[in-house]
């Protein structure tokens, strides 16, 4: 297949939370455990983690646009999840985030298909791209086993302010590797930010749908581009396009 998609691939950038973490399930552990503990019997315990997932976008968002730290971030969804489910705002809501932390960190495992899918991409140059926070995606890669095996974690914080879907990271983090990003491939689960954003730059993408993990209001949008379910079958993608 001398003219495919997926030709004169050179590297491979992985998006970390949905693609190599399981960060939903972490998440979703370490903010009903929270609740409980603080609120025992809460009646609507059941929907804290829907709850927290639903404020985690669009105060993240506000932190990338330059427009609180990370910390006050932390704060304000912290806040924002009290005020919904009608609890007092903790005195220390510092203190009171990294409580839920705590209890976030000690669910992080890799996806079940990760290591191997890994292991088989010897011949690549690996990166994660990720617009989480520098620090903790670093440790992510750590805990999960990766570190020194996935390259350089790259961030906005490592490149120039520039988050996923601004062009400007999909070329910084194809210049941290070393290449042109039409010589880079990137793999995640968001449509947006890992599948669409990066045709823009003539990166390519191949779009990790999950089973279950992406809103059918977004399918659409990543039907024009590889598509698989597991990373499993990314190694087999790269050598029919060789």
């Amino acid at each position: 297949m001398s003219d495919g998609p997926l030709t004169g691939i050179r590297g491979i950038l992985f998006d970390l939370d949905g693609t190599l973490l399981d960060h939903r399930r972490a998440a979703d552990a370490g903010i009903t455990a929270w609740l409980a503990d603080r609120f025992p019997g809460h009646p609507r315990l059941g929907e804290a983690a829907a709850i927290w997932a639903g404020l985690e976008g669009p105060y993240l968002a506000m932190w990338q646009a330059g427009r609180c730290s990370v910390q006050e971030q932390r704060r304000l969804r912290l806040a924002g999840l009290c005020a919904e489910l009608a609890v007092p705002v903790p005195d220390d809501v510092d203190a009171a985030y990294a409580d839920f932390a705590g209890r976030y960190r000690r669910h992080w495992t890799a996806f079940p298909d990760v290591a191997r899918a890994v292991a088989g991409l010897g011949g690549y140059r690996l990166g994660v791209l990720t617009n989480g926070s520098q620090r903790m995606q670093e440790a992510k890669v750590r805990a999960i086993g990766l570190a020194g095996r996935v390259g350089p974690v790259l961030t906005g914080e490592t490149l120039g302010g520039h988050f996923k879907p601004s062009p400007a990271c999909y070329t910084g983090a194809a210049a941290a590797l070393g290449l042109r990003p039409r010589e880079v491939l990137l793999v995640g689960d968001d449509v947006d930010k890992d599948v669409t954003g990066p045709a823009v730059t003539g990166m390519r993408s191949v779009w990790l749908d999950r089973p279950g993990a992406t809103p059918p209001e977004h399918r659409d949008a990543a039907t024009g581009f590889p598509r698989i379910t597991s990373l499993a079958e990314l190694a087999d993608l790269l050598d029919g396009a060789a």
